[in-house]
């Protein structure tokens, strides 16, 4: 039996920018161990495997594979796994309800002239504040002082919206300088079960009205990221939380020093059940293929 693929470049409006992706849209008859060996041979930071959903309202079920583990939730693999259902046909047509561990994700495709252009998620989970890590402990790990870890509106703090991050403000030039070391990531990663046995990072810095950022996940196979959806959802919710205001929006360019530019519209907003996010972005077709 074949399985077809499909890669796209995700938070992108031109080919080989953004976060790649690959799609398996029909899954069914793998086991957890072809997925994982998938997705490391992809070697992408995320694959997708399309399911039938558990509840027949929702859209589909979809595992998520990094080059070492499954994840509960992620931004770009989400977005571009309805990107791909839609541009098929799904009859739920614009609004995809995606069954992720960490709960469904929501999906609103966006259309130009008719045509599939990407689509906006909402994280599945309200925002969860962890613990704080003192800059002493984070910056060695992506090749910085301590004194470059600005702390004024938060210390580096771990935050969720379904995936954990830490969350890392620095200044524009010092965004530029980081580098990841793999031997401070490995002296500063506890095990905590917070953790979900990760330890990444989410750099930012203001630039205007907008930021710009960077993921170093290399712990678990990702030495620098893209485009994390998965990221900008819990950091619009923190920077919301840390505000006195009912919303937030704002663009965040990611991926320009891996020659990737991306570019991820997030907001946030308070409701009853605590602070959403969701984040925003365009996608564009690449590869089309069969596992044999």
């Amino acid at each position: 039996m074949g399985y077809s693929f499909e890669t796209v470049d995700v938070f992108t409006e031109r080919r080989f920018g953004g976060n790649p992706l690959a799609v398996f849209t029909d899954a069914r008859g793998l086991s957890d161990a072809d997925m994982q060996a998938l997705a490391f041979e992809f070697n992408l930071s995320e694959t997708t495997f399309v399911m039938p959903p558990a509840t027949p309202a929702n859209s589909a079920r979809i595992r998520i594979f990094n080059r070492t583990a499954e994840m509960a939730f992620a931004g770009h693999p989400s977005i571009g796994t309805a990107y791909v259902l839609a541009r098929a046909g799904h009859p739920h047509g614009d609004c995809l309800r995606l069954e992720a561990p960490a709960g469904v994700i929501e999906v609103e495709i966006e259309r130009e002239a008719g045509a599939v252009v990407g689509g906006k998620i909402t994280a599945p989970q309200p925002l969860k504040v962890g613990r704080t890590f003192a800059p002493e402990i984070v910056a060695p790990c992506i090749g910085l002082t301590s004194a470059a870890v600005i702390v004024a509106a938060h210390r580096p703090i771990l935050c969720s919206v379904g995936n954990p991050y830490i969350i890392v403000e620095t200044a524009l030039d010092d965004l530029a300088r980081c580098a990841p070391d793999l031997a401070a990531f490995n002296a500063a990663y506890d095990g905590g079960a917070d953790l979900s046995e990760r330890f990444s990072l989410y750099v930012y810095a203001r630039d205007g009205e907008n930021l710009r950022a960077r993921m170093f996940a290399p712990l678990s196979g990702t030495w620098e990221d893209a485009a994390t959806g998965s990221a900008a959802t819990p950091l619009a919710a923190l920077l919301l939380h840390l505000s006195g205001r009912e919303r937030i929006a704002f663009d965040i360019r990611q991926g320009e020093h891996m020659s990737r530019p991306s570019l991820l519209r997030a907001a946030a907003r308070r409701t009853e059940g605590g602070v959403v996010a969701s984040v925003a972005g365009r996608c564009v077709p690449v590869l089309k293929g069969e596992l044999q």
